[in-house]
């Protein structure tokens, strides 16, 4: 079994360390937070994130990153998305150099535009960067509920390895050589996400919601496809898939964002959604590109302040009709 060395104590972090940890592999976990490591060290619980489900007994977390990443094969970079360039040029000089590196935030940078990947092989250029991504709560995965996600590198044959090597007991990893579009869907739906728990905070009812997802999976295509994205793998886990699963339940930070957005309470104590961190970016992307994106151009102007959550949904609602064909929406 592979010698996996995890970066970041959040839910997820600490829900692929306890999953890896669950199938036997070797794992070490690394934090900032002192505390947290030592609750998860010493009482196999991360209330913080995860309440009150239990961790194995075998699982230690550090602030050490020299001894986290010490004999490292696989290294999963799970910290916040607008922190993973920042985390990986502090790593850069002690990634064992054999390593694999593997993204796991979902979001774009929004002072550079790069996605996750591209983050870490410009601090880490001699090593493979691969992603994990698809529709995975933290909360499922550490109580050993079945999930199925992608994971994708640059050649299939060394995803396909990895996503056997990972594969175990409840999760199940697809491979995929689509980097790119892995990695957008990730991002993307969680703008989207945003914008449906909009209208669930505005009471607009389940239809309302089902055309607003549909609507926003378009876009989310059309710009990933754009971007270099294959159309089948935002058809799939990783796209669709993920989208599903955050416009369905409250579990989801992004979409537990909008609800509370759309029905007028404050968020300032709200745990963070990485939507809320790239839709600016992505709306310029859409722009770049010359896509037509309302939907997440809409989340925006509410994001930023600059249209109430009341006006969006009348926004959002009452669009031009058109065909319903993709090329005829563009």
């Amino acid at each position: 079994m592979p010698r996996i060395s995890i970066l970041g104590t959040g839910a997820w972090g600490t829900a692929l360390a306890a999953a890896f940890v669950g199938q036997g592999h070797p794992v070490r976990l690394w934090g900032r937070n002192s505390a947290i490591c030592q609750e998860i060290s010493s009482h196999h619980t991360n209330r913080a994130y995860l309440g009150e489900a239990r961790l194995p007994a075998a699982l230690k977390a550090s602030t050490d990153l020299g001894a986290v990443l010490a004999d490292a094969e696989i290294v999963l970079v799970v910290a916040p998305a607008q922190s993973t360039g920042d985390l990986a040029a502090r790593i850069s000089a002690l990634v064992p150099d054999k390593a694999v590196l593997i993204a796991c935030a979902k979001g774009i940078d929004n002072r550079t535009g790069q996605m996750q990947s591209e983050l870490i092989a410009a601090q880490l250029p001699h090593h493979p960067v691969g992603v994990l991504s698809g529709p995975s709560f933290a909360a499922d995965v550490v109580r050993g509920l079945p999930t199925a996600v992608t994971l994708a590198m640059p050649d299939l044959e060394s995803a396909q390895q990895l996503a056997r090597s990972l594969s175990g007991g409840a999760v199940r990893i697809y491979a995929s050589d689509d980097v790119t579009g892995v990695q957008i869907g990730g991002s993307l739906k969680n703008v989207m996400a945003i914008a449906v728990g909009i209208c669930r905070g505005g009471g607009m009812g389940a239809s309302a919601e089902a055309a607003l997802i549909t609507r926003g999976y378009a876009e989310l295509v059309r710009l990933g496809v754009a971007m270099g994205a294959r159309a089948d793998t935002l058809m799939g886990l990783s796209g669709l898939g993920d989208l599903v699963l955050t416009c369905s339940s409250e579990l989801s930070r992004n979409f537990a964002y909008g609800i509370a957005v759309g029905s007028g309470r404050d968020v300032s104590g709200l745990k963070l959604a990485e939507g809320v961190y790239t839709v600016s970016i992505a709306n310029r992307i859409a722009e770049d590109h010359g896509i037509a994106c309302p939907v997440m151009q809409t989340a925006g102007l509410v994001l930023s302040g600059k249209m109430s959550a009341a006006e969006a949904r009348t926004t959002l609602m009452a669009r031009p009709i058109k065909t319903e064909s993709a090329q005829q929406q563009r």
